[in-house]
C-alpha cells in the first residue's frame, strides 16, 4: 500500500473509531463544540462560533487546513434565507444548514474552494455548520439530524443537558 494510500486508511479507520467511541458517549453541551445526531450515530466538531456580522462575513475564509473533526457554526439571530459563497475559501467544505430547532434541513456536500456561485440552504435557515469537504458523507450525517450546541434555542431538539 502507497504511503497516500496508507494515509487515507488510517484516516477513515480514525473516523470510525470516533464516530464508535462519540456514539457510545453522550457529550456534554459546550460553546467550543458541536454535536451531530442522526440514526447512524453522533459526531463532536470542535468548532469557532461566529456570531456577529464581521465573524460570519469572513468565516473560513483564508483558512489552508483544517484538523478532521474542526468546523465553524454560523449562529443568526433569527431564522432566515441562508447563502454561502467560496470565496477566499482555500479548502473543500461541507455547509450544513439547520433551522432554529438545531434541524437540519439541507447539506451541500463538498463546495469547490473558491468558487462564487450562491449556496443556497433554503429559507428558515438559523445556523450553519461548516466542515471538512465530504465528511458528512463519510459520517453520514442527513436531513433530519440534530446540531446540539449551547447557541441553540429556545426550544432546540436536541437540548443540552
Amino acid at each position: 500500500m502507497g504511503s497516500r494510500a496508507g494515509l487515507r486508511w488510517l484516516s477513515v479507520l480514525a473516523l470510525a473509531l470516533w464516530g464508535a467511541l462519540a456514539g457510545s458517549v453522550r457529550a456534554e453541551c459546550s460553546p467550543g463544540a458541536v454535536t451531530v445526531i442522526g440514526d447512524w450515530g453522533t459526531a463532536r466538531f470542535a468548532v469557532d462560533v461566529a456570531d456577529d456580522p464581521a465573524e460570519r462575513s469572513r468565516g473560513l475564509m483564508f483558512v489552508e487546513a483544517m484538523p478532521v473533526m474542526r468546523g465553524m457554526l454560523f449562529v443568526y439571530d433569527r431564522p432566515q434565507p441562508a447563502s454561502f459563497w467560496m470565496r477566499n475559501t482555500l479548502i473543500p467544505l461541507d455547509m450544513i444548514f439547520a433551522d432554529e430547532t438545531g434541524t437540519i434541513r439541507h447539506v451541500h456536500v463538498n463546495a469547490v474552494p473558491l468558487d462564487e456561485t450562491p449556496i443556497s440552504g433554503g429559507d428558515g435557515i438559523q445556523y450553519v455548520l461548516e466542515i471538512n469537504g465530504g465528511l458528512s458523507d463519510r459520517l453520514g450525517i442527513g436531513v433530519g439530524d440534530l446540531l446540539q450546541h449551547p447557541a441553540i434555542g429556545p426550544d432546540p431538539a436536541a437540548p443540552c443537558e
